[in-house]
């Protein structure tokens, strides 16, 4: 790795941090965790870190310095009974950790993750269930575009990202304990099932106080058309541990080498199709710049790399997004070596559409909880906003790629983003 002003580091993962936002019983936690994890050594301070999660995730430092990380499930009613199961995320990780350790498993195919080291369902400790892992020092890396960096350095690093992949998308679930982590169902499907649902709840959301119906998702129904009718084979790769939510900032990277040391924020985690977590990490370059506004909160924090070209500038005017970081035919290459896979990747267009398209539906959803009063307000119409534009862009991928109906052409008078 070049060597770079340590000032314009990244972030080391622990930094983020500060005082205590959701509730936790600090007493109760030290008299359970003395009993419990070996050689922790109390007391301990306790801080929540800053950036935001669906569980509440805390940076633990005890009486010798060593430092762990406490991940638990929100307190009070939960809305979804499927989301914020921490258990799930430590038995991913403890099954991963434990393939890991094998003698059998050679270390270009260990998966890197953080260790965990136990798993609390006793709500009368905390008041929810929670599990304590190993915190990780290293960088994290919030801006896909890497300017800090180096050409070499963000090639490297973003190798490094494909590499963590395809350890984790070439581990056998069944073979490591995780046969029934995921339905048995294909995994395209029970997410058109799934999120079809979702969409057709809050789409019917009205305002509590206008009465204006929550923003549309552009070309729905003919989307969903073309989803129905143009589904993966998933059977060429089989089912695979799939961590949902994998992307440059969800990575630990080596303090001083372009290498991942972790992966974070499992809650996503489930059994099906690699290509989801590939379509998801690479998704900047489903993105063409000009298909973003031209100002404001998406221009400035949507990272957009389709068509562009390399290039040694490290960010100055235009948000830096004159440049890619690197070649996303380098990145698919490499994916498809590591995976035994031809390339270009069948089914790909499918797959980078989906995955926008679902970014839509989310946003709808957090748009319609605004709507209800039950999100803040004052974040609805970035969110409405959000609706249509990823909605926009999960057509653009189909229409680019010259595989679209007529349907999902635009018509005269069709808004413009």
């Amino acid at each position: 790795m070049s060597t770079n002003d340590p000032r314009k580091q990244p972030q080391a993962s622990g930094s983020g941090y500060g005082e205590i936002r959701a509730s936790l019983d600090v007493d109760k936690l030290e008299r359970y965790l003395e009993k419990n994890l070996k050689g922790v050594m109390l007391p301990l301070a306790v801080k929540q870190f800053k950036f935001g999660q669906s569980n509440p995730t805390y940076f633990l430092t005890d009486a010798n310095n060593k430092r762990y990380v406490l991940r638990k499930k929100p307190s009070g009613i939960l809305l979804s009974k499927t989301a914020h199961q921490v258990e799930r995320e430590y038995t991913v990780l403890h099954a991963l950790q434990q393939y890991n350790r094998r003698s059998s498993t050679p270390a270009s195919k260990r998966v890197p993750v953080p260790e965990p080291y136990l798993l609390c369902e006793d709500t009368s400790v905390i008041g929810t269930p929670f599990y304590v892992m190993q915190f990780l020092d290293g960088r994290i890396f919030e801006d896909a575009r890497l300017l800090e960096l180096s050409p070499k350095d963000r090639e490297e690093c973003w190798l490094a990202s494909i590499h963590a992949l395809t350890a984790l998308s070439s581990v056998d679930p069944v073979e490591i304990g995780l046969k029934s982590f995921g339905p048995p169902q294909a995994y395209f499907p029970r997410q058109l099932r799934a999120f079809t649902k979702i969409a057709q709840a809050q789409g019917a959301t009205r305002d509590v106080d206008t009465n204006e119906p929550v923003q549309q998702i552009p070309y729905y129904d003919e989307m969903q058309r073309w989803f129905q009718t143009h589904l993966p084979d998933e059977s060429r790769i089989g089912r695979r541990i799939v961590h949902g939510d994998y992307k440059l900032d969800n990575l630990v990277f080596h303090p001083t080498e372009n290498r991942v040391i972790g992966m974070l924020d499992w809650e996503l985690s489930t059994l099906g199709s690699p290509l989801a977590d590939f379509a998801n990490l690479t998704q900047p370059w489903s993105i063409n710049p000009e298909y973003l506004p031209r100002e404001g909160i998406f221009r400035e924090n949507v990272r957009a790399f389709k068509d562009l070209t390399t290039n040694a500038v490290t960010g100055s005017g235009n948000g830096g997004e004159s440049c890619a970081p690197v070649q996303l035919e380098l990145l698919e290459k490499e994916y498809c070596k590591r995976m035994n896979l031809g390339y270009p990747l069948k089914d790909i267009v499918f797959v980078r559409s989906w995955m926008l398209f679902r970014t839509s539906i989310i946003s709808q959803g957090i748009a319609a909880r605004a709507a209800r009063r039950q999100a803040s307000s004052a974040n609805a119409a970035q969110y409405s906003t959000s609706v249509e534009l990823f909605g926009e862009l999960a057509r653009k991928v189909i229409v680019d790629a010259g595989e679209n109906s007529d349907s999902l052409k635009e018509s005269q008078g069709d808004a413009k983003l």
